[in-house]
């Protein structure tokens, strides 16, 4: 997902925004909490715990290890050093994301015919360049060698920018893999709503699943609107990945299916244990790790779940689009730092 040298940079665990409001519950306040596998939600803050930094995380995440034994042992070193912490305002906004696995090929043939580029040399991080419209009409990226793969589909290309990695199978069989590299720096915009503001969509109509259908059946209407979307995303390869790990997120380790989230780390420090409470029609109370960043992910309570790889997953993320609440577990003296003196 976007925002890796941001996200890097703010792995410091503290919040780089001001928090409009903050409340202090306790795990007797979670809802679900006792049900959860918190042994599999410490195996997955472990993978990068070593990477937040601050005073307060450090001791933890030399214990963390210690405590992976058993499910006991998980829960009782979340409930000892933590304490649930509501930042900002409820409902939250969840939605899902996945890691897509596509047909393509590594030269341009009648079938594979669009591609999906590598960041230019002129392009220096955080700067901002042509936005998607300019960069397809006007040809920017075209023929300079920087053509990692070609996709069957526009859509495809498009849904693979919005998800940020992917798997690609060749014709021969083999797979690649891909990551984000970076972006044009332009605003994201969700074509999912411009649907809406045209009036042809009801936001109960809009997933991705719908939209891909759209475009599919109205093809030069459907450029149009992808390109309402001024962001663009490059990709970059990414070997000794092996299959049965997830792709890399912001904190350059692989995320884990429903345990890894996307948050903004403005107001989560990546991570930080958190609570999804989501409503909808599959409620999920559980915890998991702030370990990736999004475009789209912006605000308090916000947060993307990352539901796995290929299509039963990408149908799954699909559907998410629920209100709940989100709670950051933070270590005992941060939580209390948050609230208002007196």
């Amino acid at each position: 997902m976007p925002g890796l040298a941001r996200a890097l940079a703010l792995a410091a665990g503290v919040m780089a925004a001001p928090v409009s409001r903050a409340q202090v519950l306790d795990f007797a306040d979670l809802r679900g909490w006792q049900a959860d596998d918190h042994q599999a939600a410490l195996q997955t803050f472990v993978a990068t715990c070593d990477l937040v930094e601050g005073a307060e995380w450090g001791p933890l995440c030399a214990l963390a290890p210690q405590a992976t034994g058993s499910a006991a042992s998980a829960r009782a070193f979340f409930e000892l050093f933590f304490r649930p912490v509501v930042v900002g305002s409820a409902p939250a906004l969840f939605t899902g994301y996945y890691e897509p696995e596509l047909t393509g090929s590594t030269s341009r043939t009648p079938r594979f015919a669009y591609p999906i580029y590598r960041m230019p040399p002129e392009l220096s991080p955080g700067s901002v360049w042509y936005s998607r419209e300019e960069i397809e009409t006007r040809g920017l990226l075209r023929g300079r060698g920087l053509e990692i793969a070609w996709l069957e589909d526009p859509v495809d290309v498009y849904f693979l920018m919005v998800q940020g990695s992917g798997r690609i199978r060749l014709q021969d069989g083999s797979m690649i893999r891909v990551g984000y590299a970076g972006k044009n720096n332009q605003p994201y915009k969700s074509i999912g709503q411009e649907l809406v503001r045209r009036g042809t969509h009801s936001m109960a109509d809009v997933s991705a699943r719908e939209i891909r259908s759209w475009v599919r059946a109205n093809p030069a209407a459907g450029a149009a609107l992808m390109n309402e979307n001024p962001s663009f995303v490059f990709f970059r390869e990414i070997g000794n990945l092996p299959a049965d790990r997830g792709p890399i997120g912001a904190m350059t380790r692989s995320l884990t299916a429903m345990r890894s989230v996307a948050v903004d780390p403005a107001y989560v420090p990546l991570g930080a244990p958190v609570w999804i409470e989501k409503d909808g029609p599959a409620p999920l109370n559980r915890l998991m790790v702030a370990q990736d960043t999004g475009g789209a992910i912006t605000g308090e309570q916000r947060a993307d779940i990352f539901f796995g790889t290929g299509f039963d997953a990408g149908e799954a993320a699909g559907q998410i689009k629920d209100g709940g609440r989100m709670v950051i577990l933070l270590p005992i003296e941060r939580a209390y730092a948050l609230l208002p003196e007196g």
